[in-house]
């Protein structure tokens, strides 16, 4: 009776300790960072592409709502600020890192993107099925004004880049522009060719950007911190200098490699990151080889 006794404890002891030992660690909330830009306009960092909070008479308009689980952390943040709903999302473009929590705000919110973006949204297995209410209820072509006042936000597009629906979106009265990912940092640009993305348009398109946004001193990129307009015109010469001698490379008969390894800037550019990698994870998205492969597959066509 006694060994049976201690039998049954020490299995019990052990069973405990295993218990202990395989549980599986607390998952790291999600906490969001809150920077002011400008009044009513701050910027809500982590979990992916930067979101703007802009509180309005009404309400507050979020641009870009990160990865997905991420929603409760943005509107953790917006209440330590204002106890307005949140009453309209932009979003810049298609990413999962930009529009991944649309989900995690409540009805009515308008969800307001440029029409290629509602239709490379619909190709998402996150919007299937009852999800689809969180698609873009609002598109627009080249330009679309919402609101007025001191609240008017200005959306424009410009054409092809990161994607073929990347969305400007400028907030007149504090002459600050939220570029998206078509302006994520001063590093080599990402572009996603499956959603319509081009190497060989890019220049262009943040050229015409800049042609066509005026008054605007404040620039909210797609990832990294807060800018200035001068640091986003440096960036569009950066990519036509970028793609120019990448075009010159192809037309020498160098090859991808030598391209990659071979292609000389001007010092300017000497601190752009040509390897951009993503947050903490550490992972590389883009990069130089890869903005190379997608220009040669580009002029070959």
């Amino acid at each position: 009776m006694g060994l049976m006794r201690s039998t049954i404890l020490i299995s019990l002891l052990v069973g405990g300790i295993l218990a202990i030992t395989i549980a599986p660690p607390h998952a790291q909330p999600n906490i969001a960072g809150l920077e002011q830009v400008k009044d009513n306009l701050y910027v809500i960092t982590g979990g992916g592409g930067n979101t703007a909070a802009f509180i309005t008479s009404d309400g507050v308009v979020v641009v870009d709502t990160k990865l997905s689980d991420w929603g409760q952390p943005i509107l953790d943040q917006i209440q330590t600020l204002t106890d307005k709903p949140v009453t309209m999302i932009i979003n810049t473009h298609t990413h999962g890192d930009h529009v991944g929590s649309n989900d995690e705000f409540s009805s009515p919110v308008e969800i307001v993107a440029h029409r290629n973006t509602d239709a490379n949204m619909q190709r998402m297995p996150i919007f299937d099925g009852d999800n689809a209410r969180y698609l873009p209820s609002t598109t627009f072509a080249n330009q679309m004004s919402l609101l007025d006042g001191d609240d008017q936000i200005d959306l424009y597009y410009f054409g092809r880049g990161h994607t073929d629906g990347d969305a400007f979106v400028v907030f007149p009265a504090l002459r600050t522009v939220h570029t998206g990912d078509l302006f994520a940092s001063s590093s080599v640009p990402i572009v996603d060719r499956n959603n319509g993305g081009s190497v060989l348009a890019y220049p262009d398109t943040v050229r015409d950007a800049l042609a066509g946004i005026s008054g605007v001193d404040t620039v909210i990129p797609g990832h990294r911190t807060v800018t200035d307009w001068a640091t986003f015109s440096e960036f569009g010469d950066f990519t036509y200098e970028l793609v120019t001698a990448i075009r010159q490379a192809k037309l020498m008969g160098r090859g991808i490699d030598d391209t990659v390894e071979t292609l000389e800037l001007p010092s300017l550019y000497d601190d752009y990151d040509r390897n951009p990698r993503l947050g903490s994870t550490g992972r590389m998205i883009g990069g130089l080889t890869d903005f190379v492969t997608k220009a040669f597959a580009e002029l070959e066509q």
